[in-house]
């Protein structure tokens, strides 16, 4: 799915975003108007997948905020003060409730929106340059660290099993084009925002492949840390979800050669890949305020970041 839908829909949408100059309000209307027909229909439809992302990005800030909490807090020793999975499981439970963890929610927009504010080259970019670079070390360390322990050959036996009834699951298929749409953030339009920044001379189609082929590397080499250290417990595999990161891995960690370490480098990994994350899924209603309603940069910034704050 990567490849058929995957690569096709990021140089697609990169594409879209380049020929017109902006994102989906201003781009969907254009296309509509060199097929001949009403602006008005494209411009409605822009709309659908920038609201979509905010909405997106506002339930994703609190996950954020959950991973920025765990991230200091491998540092300070509150990541794994709990003693046993049932504490680490209340102490989850505690701060994925209601206003459990709002301090760190307030934290996080606020981190994303400086980023944000200082513009796509000086705030994004950047930040982009420095933490997806360190994403890829600090977990290429982990799985080599992770390889060395007793029982991960499970892990790596639970990853390349292959089961051809699976084929024939919907299911599989379903997860399978899910997860490829979501990972790549397609029809999300983060990425015409981000190919209406393009220059002319930017090969478009190279770009795309980049974009594709670290994606997916990045996913994989999540797997090869967190499967195969599960599987060093001998714990269930099929375990998912956020009970997975906050609750089965910061237990074994804990009691792991190293678990400090390997805590603080986990962590901070996903907090890199979290906050890059975001900041592409808050960027589409941002230029949405910049190109349909002129608002400077810093207005733009600060009323997404308002709202987001409110909701």
């Amino acid at each position: 799915f990567v490849i058929l839908i995957g690569y096709t829909g990021v140089f697609g949408e990169m594409a879209l975003g380049r020929a017109n100059k902006s994102g989906p309000i201003g781009s969907f209307a254009k296309a509509m108007k060199f097929r001949g027909k009403n602006e008005k229909i494209g411009n409605i439809l822009g709309y659908i997948p920038t609201i979509s992302s905010l909405l997106l990005a506002i339930g994703y800030t609190v996950v954020v905020s959950w991973i920025l909490k765990y991230a200091v807090g491998a540092f300070t020793g509150a990541t794994l003060s709990p003693t046993s999975l049932d504490e680490f499981g209340a102490s989850f439970g505690g701060m994925a409730s209601s206003f459990g963890n709002s301090l760190w929610v307030i934290l996080a927009i606020l981190l994303c929106f400086f980023i944000m504010n200082a513009g796509v080259s000086r705030g994004i970019e950047k930040v982009n340059k420095i933490m997806m670079p360190l994403f890829f070390l600090l977990f290429i360390g982990l799985a080599i660290y992770i390889a060395s322990l007793p029982g991960s050959r499970e892990g790596y036996k639970y990853i390349f099993s292959f089961d051809p009834k699976g084929l024939v699951d919907p299911k599989v298929w379903i997860y399978a084009l899910g997860q490829a749409f979501f990972s790549l953030s397609l029809g999300g339009s983060g990425t015409v925002i981000y190919g209406s920044y393009l220059r002319e001379d930017e090969d478009i189609l190279s770009n795309a492949r980049i974009v594709s082929l670290f994606d997916t590397l990045a996913a994989l080499l999540a797997a090869f840390v967190i499967i195969p250290a599960i599987a060093t417990t001998g714990s269930q595999l099929s375990e998912g979800g956020p009970g997975l990161m906050f609750i089965h891995l910061p237990n074994l960690f804990k009691h792991m050669p190293g678990g400090g370490i390997v805590t603080i480098v986990f962590f901070m990994a996903v907090a890199f890949a979290a906050i890059t994350s975001i900041v592409n899924l808050y960027e589409t209603s941002i230029a949405a305020l910049q190109d349909e309603f002129e608002f400077s940069r810093s207005k733009a910034t600060v009323t997404i970041g308002i709202l987001g704050l409110l909701a």
